[in-house]
């Protein structure tokens, strides 16, 4: 099997035949509602996702709010030990995960193995906590000490996405089981079948019943989990309409939250541009993931004469082959969406100068939902595809002098995840980097996510909250900072503090 192949070839029977709950260590089969999960690459039933009840759901929080209440008291190296030991099961496992991830969110198998091996890099960080400053003291006065140590929130609910789900839930799960949390995750209800095997796995790495909870459902779920009392925090990534609405209702209750949203990413090319590193790194950005992704290239700002760039962008995206390059779109509606913006671009003036509408699916697989790369020449800054997050390989290119006048489409944008500039002057690069709003910033790289322990994570209407969501501003998100002042003699030279 190559890097990238994915399809029939692979094994469908490692994927679950029934998504369930995991409530108090136990896998739950709820009576509550039960649909089929197809897989985007066919249209074929992968198997039955069954809901949690909302009886189910208050079981889950009261188990994980008495698993608290040992977890915490749990020393933080047998906590790391604990996913020390579930990171050699995933090393292990990762060719299982890394199907299940790729037939049920339409993704590749390299794809889906670089998610896998992303979310063991945020495990590695969250067991090396054990070595690093989580406190500290220090003489403040004669004979008066201040200390300050990281205590756990309590029972803390994340809420993950389809497009990685293997990635994103590690995302938050290590971090917040290393600083003594009990986790519920509350998974997509499009990819509920790798959460599972997730599930197996840190079961069988001896994490204690209640530490870790999956609570399958849609939004009725949500809405119980960060309208619970119980519940301290919400971490969640998904559309910024949705994540605006849950930080509201769940800051609403008091509860700490930090919600990812969705993201416009500009790449900046350059004339001095590397034409291979900026055509490999533009290609592989918006066409990664079939562009099902918050760090996917959105627009190409051409600043001067880079047509013999833009020239080869087209070129290398129109020899793209899906199910071997490139992976399905997660529905039938993602087709429709991305079909009805192309049509709309063109409608409204832009050049469609690789068209992926009439993309022909892969053999033996013509039942999936398949969209080839797209890229939009001439787009204007007032068109829906220069503005709106399309979430598919459509890359719309918009044409300006200078490097201001991209910083200024960047700066106007309603999103802040990513922006990268691509060139070989140093001023350039560092001009750009200090002008840019967005939370994560490349130079020469196409997908600037930035590795442990620096933290992911962007600004406006890409976040609601603050910090990041990984590294040391998950550590932030998940704990509270305890301070403690002791005295334990008077001394003659009395001041304030005495």
């Amino acid at each position: 099997m190559s890097r990238h192949e994915v399809g029939p070839s692979l094994a469908w029977s490692t994927v679950p035949l029934g998504a369930m709950s995991l409530i108090g260590g136990e896998w739950v089969s709820s009576p509550g509602a039960s649909r089929s999960v197809v897989s985007p690459y066919n249209g074929a039933v992968l198997g039955e996702l069954r809901e949690a009840s909302p009886d189910d759901i208050s079981r889950a929080i009261e188990d994980a709010t008495t698993a608290f209440r040992e977890w915490r008291a749990v020393p933080l190296k047998e906590r790391a030990a604990r996913l020390f030991e579930f990171r050699t099961l995933l090393l292990a496992n990762i060719d299982r995960v890394s199907v299940s991830a790729a037939l049920e969110s339409g993704k590749t198998f390299g794809e889906a193995k670089a998610e896998v091996l992303k979310a063991i890099e945020v495990i590695e960080f969250a067991t090396s906590l054990q070595n690093g400053d989580l406190g500290g003291a220090i003489e403040v006065s004669r004979g008066v000490s201040c200390e300050y140590r990281r205590e756990p929130l309590g029972v803390v609910v994340g809420v993950t996405p389809f497009n990685f789900p293997a990635m994103v839930p590690m995302w938050m799960i290590p971090i917040a089981l290393a600083v003594g949390n009990s986790f519920i995750l509350k998974p997509s209800d499009k990819v509920p079948f790798t959460p599972c095997v997730l599930g197996d796995l840190i079961k069988e790495a001896g994490f204690p019943p209640g530490v870790f909870s999956i609570v399958q459902g849609g939004s009725s779920a949500v809405e119980q989990l960060i309208t619970d009392p119980r519940v301290q925090a919400v971490g969640f990534v998904g559309s910024s309409p949705i994540a605006k609405t849950v930080y509201a209702r769940a800051t609403s209750g008091g509860k700490r939250a930090l919600c990812l949203g969705g993201a416009k990413n500009h790449l900046i090319a350059v004339p001095d541009a590397d034409p291979d590193i900026t055509v490999d790194g533009v290609v592989a950005s918006f066409t990664g993931c079939a562009g099902q992704r918050c760090m996917a290239a959105s627009v190409l700002v051409a600043v001067g004469d880079v047509d013999h760039i833009i020239d080869r962008i087209i070129k290398k995206s129109s020899d793209i082959v899906l199910g071997r390059d490139m992976g399905a779109l997660i529905d039938k509606g993602a087709v429709v969406r991305l079909t009805n913006a192309v049509a709309t671009a063109a409608r409204d003036g832009a050049r469609v100068r690789l068209d992926g509408r009439n993309a022909k699916p892969p053999a033996g697989l013509e039942g999936g939902n398949w969209f080839g790369p797209s890229v939009l020449d001439d787009v204007r800054p007032s068109m829906e595809c220069s503005c709106a997050e399309l979430f598919g390989p459509v890359l719309s290119i918009i044409r300006v002098r200078t490097i201001d006048e991209a910083l200024e489409l960047e700066r106007n944008s309603a999103y802040g995840n990513a922006l990268s500039v691509f060139t070989t002057s140093g001023h350039v690069a560092r001009y750009v980097s200090e002008r840019a709003t967005s939370g994560m910033i490349g130079v020469n790289v196409g997908v600037p996510v930035p590795r442990e322990p620096f933290s992911f994570g962007g600004t406006k209407d890409s976040k609601f909250g603050s910090g990041d969501i990984t590294g040391w501003g998950g550590v932030e998100l998940w704990s509270n900072r305890k301070k403690i002042t002791t005295k334990w003699s008077t001394q003659s030279d009395k001041n304030w503090m005495s």
